[in-house]
């Protein structure tokens, strides 16, 4: 029987927050293994809501320094279902939707799926601003990232 090495087990939570959409917008990112917790955060002067929600998965897996088991928690449907609902069939077409019309931000789910195949991912919702702690401390993180474009 060959041994298969057990794969390091990470819990991330993940969000992203607009102050206008668009508008200044930031993501943050929590990362926990063991007993070790990684904070990530950043944003862009002009974004929208759900590129900052892609934007905090990307970053919080781009910070993985092997491949992992992964438990994503995020409070964007529009993240989870994306990935789990409907990138294969992104793909299939083109990068076009069901009516034909290109997917937007396109550009972050490409990105996002060439991350994908790295890890094992298990992907959550968690209803957002719900007193889920995990999720609170993301959502500080991201307005934190909004912060620092606000004039």
């Amino acid at each position: 029987m060959p041994h298969t090495k057990t794969l390091p087990h990470i819990i991330i939570y993940t969000d992203g927050a607009c102050k206008g959409n668009p508008g200044p917008g930031g993501w943050g990112a929590v990362l926990r293994s063991g007993g070790h917790e990684k904070h990530l955060h950043g944003g862009a002067e002009h974004t929208t809501n759900n590129r900052m929600e892609i934007s905090a998965v990307i970053h919080a897996l781009r910070a993985l320094k092997q491949r992992s088991s992964v438990e994503l928690w995020t409070d964007s449907q529009y993240v989870q279902k994306g990935v789990t609902e409907w990138l294969e069939g992104w793909k299939k077409r083109g990068w076009k939707t069901a009516s034909k019309a290109p997917v937007k931000n396109a550009d972050l789910w490409q990105e996002l799926d060439v991350l994908i195949p790295d890890h094992k991912i298990s992907w959550h919702w968690v209803r957002g601003h719900n007193g889920h702690p995990g999720n609170e401390l993301a959502d500080l993180l991201a307005n934190k990232g909004v912060e620092e474009f606000l004039p």
